[in-house]
């Protein structure tokens, strides 16, 4: 069932929302060559805690880390350990905060110094992706459009679009109705009405969309190595548009 927030609850996912931002900014400078996922994990961990909130995949349905960080051919879902980054690298880091109840859902993949073609034609449009779809949040229109919007651009851009992993609404659950792939038919799904909450989520890879899951149960990665990206959003829907929760 699709809920409409009210007043109340969009504030507090609003916080939620911001404590998620925040965390990707605090994080941002330690992402370079020589640091460990479990090190970037710690720092989230604390951070996110220093704030008041709790971090929201700690134990979700087992998930055993603060934050997924996930890098290169890894697409989402990472565990933190020992591997450390190194140049070159892309690090997705997929950051959720539980504020009161509600939580906060962001992903952004960064860049470890210098990347290569490949994969700075993928970061690029990726981030696109995600603001190609966002334009089709507003009252009125359907689930459909974005993710006809997303796919339309990442495979204008040889990009492959992972289908079984989407977007979500968001609330006193991190993962609520209505479910939003990165693919669809116009003018189809259910109607985009004021107030409901979810996170869109283009997961896109440099070639092809086939993925499998690691013996951990948990990484997904892409089957033929080639790096992947992914970059989302929380966003309240307005009388007009939308506002983005996990952003300044």
């Amino acid at each position: 069932m699709i809920t409409i927030k009210s007043k109340r609850e969009i504030e507090l996912l609003r916080v939620a929302g911001n404590i998620v931002y925040k965390t990707h900014q605090y994080l941002k400078p330690y992402l370079k060559p020589g640091i460990t996922t479990q090190e970037i994990d710690d720092l989230a961990d604390k951070y996110i805690r220093s704030q008041g909130a709790i971090p929201s995949c700690k134990g979700y349905n087992g998930f055993p880390a603060a934050i997924c960080i996930s890098v290169n051919e890894e697409v989402v879902h990472g565990i933190a350990g020992p591997k450390k980054l190194q140049d070159g690298d892309i690090v997705t880091l997929d950051i959720c905060a539980c504020y009161k109840g509600y939580h906060g859902d962001s992903a952004w993949s960064y860049k470890i110094g210098k990347v290569d073609e490949e994969k700075e034609h993928l970061m690029k449009h990726t981030e696109k992706a995600l603001f190609v779809g966002l334009k089709e949040v507003k009252p009125g229109n359907r689930i459909g459009d974005i993710g006809s919007a997303v796919y339309d651009y990442a495979t204008s851009k040889g990009l492959g679009v992972v289908r079984e992993l989407c977007g979500h609404g968001v609330g006193s659950n991190l993962h609520e109705d209505p479910e939003i792939p990165n693919y669809g038919t116009p003018n189809t799904g259910p109607r985009i009405k004021e107030g409901m909450v979810f996170a869109v989520e283009p997961m896109l890879t440099a070639k092809s969309p086939n993925i499998e899951i690691l013996d951990d149960d948990w990484t997904v990665v892409t089957e033929d190595h080639h790096p992947a990206a992914h970059f989302e959003h929380t966003v309240v829907v307005t009388k007009d548009g939308y506002e983005i929760l996990t952003g300044e």
